[in-house]
């Protein structure tokens, strides 16, 4: 899964994806292991050769530039890269700092979220009316069954996004998703919005995100605060350095662990676990995938071979410490190809 990093020159954008890259920026691509303190636990307790995170895919889409007016401007270069993501992660700057200007010249956290979502709408728009112009068309010329389908669907979009709210408001059904699933609507993409601020706004984060909330009660995004600045400084340190420095910050987490977790959450992703002495591991799947299905991500053939699936929650297992007791308390338990997983099962794939 892939997630587009999104912003306006000067946001701290970069310096973000250095810290989650690790690197000094000579790519725009980066694979990040998602923190699980589960499986931080798991390895701990088995002891495995190796232990394997989930991940995510981290694209840094270049900053949008200035025109010659000294106006943001939007290219269609720059709306084909972010196209092609998954999510998307919007960092919006509320730091001050006199020696990086803002373009706009003025820090204003509620313009810069605005700005990109109304560009995003006016793209989405376009793209609905033109499909639908071309979709009456192809009605009175043949009774194309696909066609006469996509129809009310793009009516729906239509209505929708004349009232200039996101896509991503709106709640479809399965014929609904399957007519859109070719297309890449921008307003229709899951949207994390990171806030930037500085060290010295700690007291003013909570009025700033309720000034975002109230701005916009009805876009369907979420909104995580961060500092830059300190999330870089921190990602340089050792683990024992770290903690002293989140210490004398008063936190007691890096907010690139939250930000992790939320993008991986945000996609509608979850994790089950693999254990054994070779290997501690955290497989990534859709929410409501089935048993079966997360045979399948382990490997092809355990899905055509999928016989049952052992499964025991990671809870219950921490509670009693080994299969053997959590057989014994009734938690250990078979279940069949149609088995919901859940968030944080430990599964044992039996298969012919």
């Amino acid at each position: 899964m892939q997630i587009g990093l999104i912003g306006l020159q000067n946001s701290g954008k970069t310096t973000l994806f250095n810290t989650v890259s690790m690197n000094s920026g000579e790519s725009n691509r980066t694979v990040v292991r998602v923190p699980d303190t589960r499986l931080d636990e798991l390895t701990k307790l088995f002891n495995p050769k190796k232990q394997i995170n989930a991940t995510l895919e981290i694209i840094d889409i270049p900053g949008l530039q200035l025109s010659d007016e000294g106006k943001v401007k939007i290219t269609n270069d720059f709306l084909s890269k972010v196209k092609n993501n998954d999510a998307l992660f919007h960092i919006v700057r509320q730091f001050e700092n006199e020696s990086v200007p803002h373009p706009e010249g003025v820090v204003d956290v509620i313009r810069d979220i605005q700005f990109l979502e109304t560009e995003f709408l006016l793209s989405d728009m376009t793209l609905i009316e033109n499909r639908l112009e071309k979709i009456q068309k192809e009605i009175q010329k043949t009774k194309n069954e696909q066609v006469q389908r996509e129809f009310p669907v793009f009516k729906k979009l239509q209505e929708h996004i004349e009232t200039e709210l996101p896509l991503r408001d709106l709640v479809f059904d399965e014929n609904e998703r399957r007519v859109l699933s070719g297309y890449q609507f921008l307003t229709l993409k899951p949207l994390l919005i990171g806030i930037n601020f500085d060290e010295n706004s700690k007291n003013s984060v909570d009025k700033i995100l309720e000034e975002i909330k109230s701005s916009f009660p009805n876009s369907n995004f979420l909104i995580i605060p961060f500092f830059g600045q300190f999330e870089f400084e921190l990602s340089q340190l050792s683990e024992e350095e770290s903690s002293i420095f989140m210490s004398d910050f008063g936190i007691t987490e890096s907010a690139l662990n939250r930000i992790l977790r939320t993008l991986y959450q945000l996609l509608g992703l979850q994790s089950f676990f693999t254990v054994g002495e070779d290997e501690c591991r955290a497989w990534t799947i859709k929410v409501n995938n089935t048993a079966q299905e997360a045979a399948g991500a382990i490997h092809s053939e355990f899905y055509a071979k999928f016989i049952r699936a052992e499964v025991v929650h990671y809870d219950e297992y921490m509670k009693y410490g080994s299969f053997t007791k959590c057989k014994e308390a009734g938690v250990w338990r078979l279940e069949g190809k149609e088995y919901l997983v859940k968030d944080g099962d430990i599964l044992n794939i039996r298969h012919s």
